[in-house]
Order: structure tokens, then sequence, then C-alpha cells
């Protein structure tokens, strides 16, 4: 293998890709507008519920429950109204997504220990965001009946509130968030956007960069040249995995300053990791540029490879756990799953090769399977 023939083809790749302003926002540009897109687009959070309320009983008690919902950051209040009449319309046309009811006499029953019913509408168009919804009226709705409880305890048995709640509350539960310390679907999402965004462009370029030589005929000067199969397949894909190599860089410092996920692991680790993966990924673009003629077709093929098993099988969405037993066996034959595994743990867990090294070696095996396979696939002789 000689590396200055390995390094002129590499040279000529590199000045193709900048030559063709085309393919050079496609190689640079593109990561960083789906990031964008990606990053924006993915939130699963569940926040800022628009909701109205209708209080028939407009006493201290009950405009304090329907506060606890105004101050929450889960909820937007939109003012209240006369009737359910009109939480029906604002539901209906989508104006609002919940709708609270407090009857009459509110105050007056709780003060007297009875037992009050509160009415919420919930918009149950999608059943994901109905669930948390309903979460979120159980969870503030508990609290305040367990303030009240506390509060009538303690003036029937003449006992300070502190004491009251002791009795009240025997066992005290602490809950307390590992790794995403704030809960937010962005800090999960964007590490795995880094994967999802390196498995659909290394691969494209990959494709293109290779299958535009066919559709030029420049590829014929290759064949005829002293140039042997892997310094070509070396010289060729060079640039490609620098590319992306600088992509999942560029990317990192748009999750971490840009979108704000704190990162925890050790960067250099990652980047070897990223470059790994790059490997795994260019390997898969070249085995498509050796089974079709045409870009149309190779960017078709890379993107139907790309998108769905990532989706799907990675973790990019649901977890890999959460998922059948079939569909974990089909998880584990994509490289995407053990990516997802790394950037996530490096980001929010701060874990690093100790850990983590599994994941690698299987990125490895992949990526050397995938270029031995090309490399056999791949032939000097032109095909008819």
């Amino acid at each position: 293998m000689n590396l200055r023939r390995i390094a002129a083809v590499a040279s000529k790749e590199w000045r193709e890709t900048v030559r063709d302003r085309m393919f050079f926002l496609l190689a640079f540009l593109l990561p960083i507008l789906w990031m964008l897109v990606f990053g924006y687009g993915l939130v699963l959070d569940v926040e800022n519920i628009p909701f109205a309320t209708v209080d028939r009983d407009h006493s201290t008690l009950s405009r304090d429950y329907l506060y606890r919902f105004s101050e929450s950051r889960y909820f937007s209040f939109q003012g209240d109204l006369a009737s359910e009449k009109d939480a029906d319309a604002l539901l209906q046309s989508g104006k609002i997504r919940a709708a609270i009811i407090v009857p009459e006499k509110f105050e007056e029953r709780l003060l007297a220990g009875q037992p009050v019913g509160i009415q919420t509408l919930i918009d149950g168009t999608f059943p994901l965001r109905t669930d948390i919804t309903k979460g979120y009226v159980i969870a503030i709705n508990n609290a305040f009946s367990e303030e009240q409880l506390v509060d009538f305890f303690s003036r029937r048995n003449g006992i300070s509130r502190s004491q009251a709640e002791v009795r009240i509350r025997p066992i005290k539960l602490e809950v307390r968030y590992l790794y995403n310390e704030e809960v937010r679907s962005t800090w999960s999402m964007v590490p795995a956007l880094v994967m999802f965004i390196l498995m659909l462009s290394s691969p494209m370029l990959t494709a293109l960069g290779i299958v535009r030589e066919k559709e030029t005929g420049s590829i014929y000067n290759i064949y005829s040249s002293t140039v042997t199969r892997i310094e070509f397949l070396v010289g060729k894909l060079l640039p490609y995995i620098l590319i992306s190599w600088v992509n999942a860089l560029v990317l990192w410092v748009m999750g971490t300053v840009w979108f704000g996920v704190p990162f925890k692991g050790n960067l250099l680790f990652f980047l070897a990791a990223s470059l790994v993966f790059v490997m795994c990924s260019t390997g898969i673009g070249l085995l498509v540029s050796l089974l079709v003629r045409t870009q149309i077709a190779a960017l078709l093929i890379t993107m139907i490879v790309g998108i769905l098993p990532t989706i799907l099988y990675s973790g990019l969405m649901v977890p890999v756990s959460s998922l059948s037993a079939g569909s974990q066996f089909q998880a584990h034959l994509f490289p995407g799953m053990y990516y997802t595994n790394i950037v996530r743990g490096a980001y929010l867990k701060g874990v690093g090769p100790e850990v983590l090294w599994v994941d690698v070696l299987a990125l490895a095996v992949y990526a050397a399977v995938l270029w031995i396979v090309g490399y056999r696939l791949f032939s000097k002789r032109p095909q008819s």
C-alpha cells in the first residue's frame, strides 16, 4: 500500500468536494441545519399546556387551588370562563388543552372536612400528552389535598402543623433525578441527534462521492491506473471520514453551547468513539455506492437505510429495553444503538471506556466487516 498514491486520491477527492459548491454545502451545512431543525422539533416535554378555569365558588381556597396550576411551568393560564359550554367550545377549537371546573361551596366543604369533586376536562387527541397532562393534574391536586388534610388535622386535634404532617405522612418520599436533573427531553434527544445526523450524512456523502465518478466516467481513470483497490478505497473515503469527524465536533459544540446540554464525559474519548462510528457509517455508504450507478438511487437508498433503522431501533425515540424481544435483537444488528449509548453516556452520565468499551468494540467490529465486504465487492474492472 503506497501512502503517496493514497494521498493523491484523497487530495483529488477533496478538490472535487470543494469545487462543487452544492456538495460542499451538503457536507458541512446540512448537518448543522438538521441539528437545528430536529433539535427544536423533537421536543417531547409537555409544558405550557393552555388551560382555562370555571370557578363557581370564587373563594380564597378555590383561587389558591387554581393558582397552583397557573404558577406551574407545565400550565399556561388562558382565562376564567363563565360555564362548561365555554370550556367545551375552546377545547373543540384547540385553543386550550384542559379545563378545570371548581364547584360551589368548595371552601365551605373543605373547611368542614368533607370531600369535594373537581372536574377536569382534558383534550385526548394525543394520548401520550393526555396521560402526562393527567399526571400533572393529579400531582398538583394531591399536593393541595394533603395540605388541606394537614391543616384540618392540626385544627381538629389542637397540634402544630409540623406534628400533623408527621402523623399524616409517617413515610416521606424524596425523589431525585440522576443524570438529567431537570428532566428535560432536550438533554436526552440532542446527544442522540448527533448519532442520527451522522448516520444520515456520512453514508450519503460517501455514496454520492463514489457514484458521482461513475456517472461522470472519471472512475475509468482509476480502472486504468496503477492504484490498487485498497489504495483507492482508503484515499477515496479518507476525506469523508475527516469531514464527518469534523461534523461530529461541530454537533458536539452545538449540543453543549447552543442547546445547553451538559457534557460530563471525556471529550477525547467522545471524539475517538465518534471516529469509529464515522468509519462504520462511511462503510455503509461504500456498500451502497457499489450497488447503484446513479446519485439519485444512492441518495434514496442511504436515506432509507439510515432513517428507518435509526428511528426504530437505535433508542432515539423509544428505549431499546422497552422494545419487544425481536425488536431488541434487531436493534443489536444496527450500529446506531451502540453509538447512542456512547453519546448519551458521555454527555449525561460522564462515563468513559470503562463502561462503554463494549459499544466501542461493537462499532469497531461493525466497521471492519463493512470495509472488508466493500473491499471484496469493489473491482477495478468496469462492470457492464
